[in-house]
């Protein structure tokens, strides 16, 4: 898988997951099907400027730094616009195609985006479905992307 998959992956695990070790990024990516190193965990945690902080609990985890959130979302963005090849909607779901293996990386994405009228994403390997609340939402929705993929 691509490395802005890989890197999305671990965005969305550091949002849902306490994860305080290299160690245990590599194991949560692998589970998610990455081939990863720790060596290859540890390039993309500096790369993406991770820091740990102390959670809730009182155990350290791996977090973005407040200023490089702004930077992941336009990472985020820029994954979606380069993986998704088409999209349609039927009533008030839509079809999101991508390229082979980015489909996790745009729903992440999209989820990223935290848009009212989504209701939720499921990704397959080249697929995402998007469940919206109604069918107007829906057509707006496709073209608030389209807009934003140039279409």
């Amino acid at each position: 898988m691509m490395k802005n998959d890989r890197q999305a992956a671990i965005l969305d695990l550091i949002a849902t997951e306490d994860i305080e070790t290299q160690d245990e990024m590599t194991a949560r990516l692998t589970a998610r099907g990455f081939t990863v190193t720790q060596a290859t965990v540890s390039r993309d945690i500096k790369e993406m400027r991770l820091i740990k902080s102390l959670g809730p609990g009182g155990k350290y985890r791996y977090a973005q730094s407040e200023g490089d959130r702004d930077g992941a979302h336009a990472r985020k963005l820029k994954v979606f616009i380069e993986s998704v090849t088409a999209m349609d909607s039927a009533g008030h779901v839509m079809v999101i195609k991508t390229l082979p293996g980015c489909a996790q990386s745009a729903a992440s994405a999209l989820d990223s985006m935290q848009l009212t009228q989504v209701l939720g994403c499921v990704a397959g390997d080249d697929t995402i479905m998007v469940v919206v609340r109604t069918q107007e939402a829906a057509q707006q929705l496709r073209a608030q992307l389209q807009g934003m993929l140039g279409n």
